[in-house]
């Protein structure tokens, strides 16, 4: 069927301008599939040629280059110095070559425990290895990646079935999330002119988690909230019923409870407890202009990180933004693995804001966490793009100033210089 429409009329104009006659496309698409059975005969060769060139390394290849330009140069030049250089060359890495026969047979097994830790927290692994093969296993060099640096294991001769475990250390220094692995097994000549890399097992994430400090209660929440938590608190209309009293003048005749006012032959009226809910959002500054150095960025996560754990203790959920990195009513886990995450980036506190008030449309308070570069302009424009009835806090780390609280109804600022300034200046504000 002939093609018809703005589509056919645009591939006809397209080749009256640049010359191409109408058969061209066809006589491409017949030239290519009268190729595609030689490609598919020659895919073992290819397959194999891959196989065979990829252990060479660099310096092999340069190696084979100066071989063959030197056997080319004796042929035509006749001297007989270069043969001999294009024979030595290629002897050597005949005899490495020799050194790659053979195959690796392992098992290998990665333990890391435990996976999530405090700052400083002890993390230990073992690599475990089993020679499967039926014959011995020549001496292998074995490399585990660890973060940004890494270990190398040179592991001695190994008998059929025989074990041979390595053990490290992960470093927990700083708050971070940890990539450790893959294990890697390099097999190569003496020489360098070939390597093999065999990968035997995934990667493991190790989250260090930020340092936290306790901090007292956040409040109740918001009243009559349907799935809301019961407080201590007695009302008369709510949705938790807690009990029975005597009637007295002024109680609304609707909570009467009239069954049990005729078996006892007086008024009674329900009493319920007050239910309660908050949804908290922190929003952390991930702008490194905001901070003055590293150290500030790390106490605002942190800050961060101890008013969610509080939030969760007094049963509200909880969500949370930092750059690219969100999270909507997490649990415990998720909120601290959040926060091993999140790094410096150039994403402003406006925008992370508005991200959270499009993520977390009930909140009942939103805390911004911020370094002592951002200004109060900054902080209210954030401020400014969440509902009036939500509460907010915001959280300046300003290094050697002194704790601080600027109340207000809007939006009270506090500024803290370590962490352990937190719970003062958050009891002083009355949350």
């Amino acid at each position: 069927m002939a093609r018809s429409g703005p589509k056919a009329s645009l591939a006809a104009a397209t080749r009256a301008v640049c010359g191409v006659p109408a058969h061209a496309g066809t006589g491409l698409r017949r030239a290519g599939a009268a190729t595609e059975p030689a490609r598919r005969a020659l895919a073992p060769v290819v397959w194999l040629l891959r196989r065979v060139w990829s252990p060479v390394t660099p310096l092999g290849r340069s190696l084979i280059a100066a071989a063959l330009i030197c056997g080319v140069l004796a042929a035509y030049l006749g001297w007989s110095e270069l043969n001999v250089l294009a024979a030595a060359a290629l002897a050597l890495l005949a005899l490495s070559a020799l050194m790659m026969l053979g195959r690796t047979s392992l098992e290998v097994r990665l333990v890391v425990e435990p996976v999530r830790v405090p700052v400083g927290g002890a993390v230990a692994g073992e690599i475990v290895l089993r020679n499967t093969a039926r014959s011995p296993l020549l001496p292998v060099m074995l490399e585990l990646p660890v973060g940004a640096g890494g270990v190398r294991f040179g592991l001695p001769i190994l008998g059929r079935g025989t074990e041979h475990s390595e053990v490290f250390i992960v470093p927990t220094e700083r708050r971070a999330v940890v990539q450790v692995g893959p294990v890697t097994t390099t097999r190569g000549d003496a020489v360098g002119l070939f390597r093999r890399d065999v990968v035997w097992t995934e990667s493991v994430e190790v989250f260090v988690h930020p340092r936290v400090v306790p901090l007292e209660s956040l409040g109740a929440g918001l009243l009559r909230d349907l799935e809301g938590t019961t407080s201590d608190n007695i009302s008369m209309s709510d949705l938790a019923f807690h009990a029975l009293r005597e009637y007295s003048p002024g109680d609304d005749l609707r909570h009467v409870h009239w069954r049990s006012s005729a078996k006892a032959g007086e008024l009674l009226v329900r009493q319920y407890l007050d239910t309660r809910r908050s949804h908290v959002l922190v929003v952390v500054d991930s702008a490194a202009t905001a901070y003055d150095d590293a150290e500030e960025f790390e106490t605002a996560v942190s800050a961060a990180a101890s008013i969610m754990l509080r939030a969760l203790l007094d049963s509200f959920d909880v969500s949370f933004v930092c750059g690219p990195r969100s999270l909507l009513k997490g649990s415990r886990r998720a909120a601290l693995d959040a926060c091993s995450r999140v790094e410096p980036g150039s994403e402003n506190l406006v925008d992370s804001s508005g991200v959270g008030a499009r993520l977390a449309t009930d909140a009942s308070l939103a805390v911004f966490v911020t370094g002592r570069h951002a200004d109060y302009r900054t902080l209210q424009r954030s401020a400014a793009l969440f509902p009036i009835e939500t509460g907010r806090l915001a959280i300046r780390v300003h290094s050697g100033a002194a704790p601080s609280l600027k109340p207000a109804s809007h939006l009270s600022v506090l500024t803290v210089s370590r962490l352990e300034d937190l719970p003062i200046v958050m009891r002083a504000d009355g949350r």
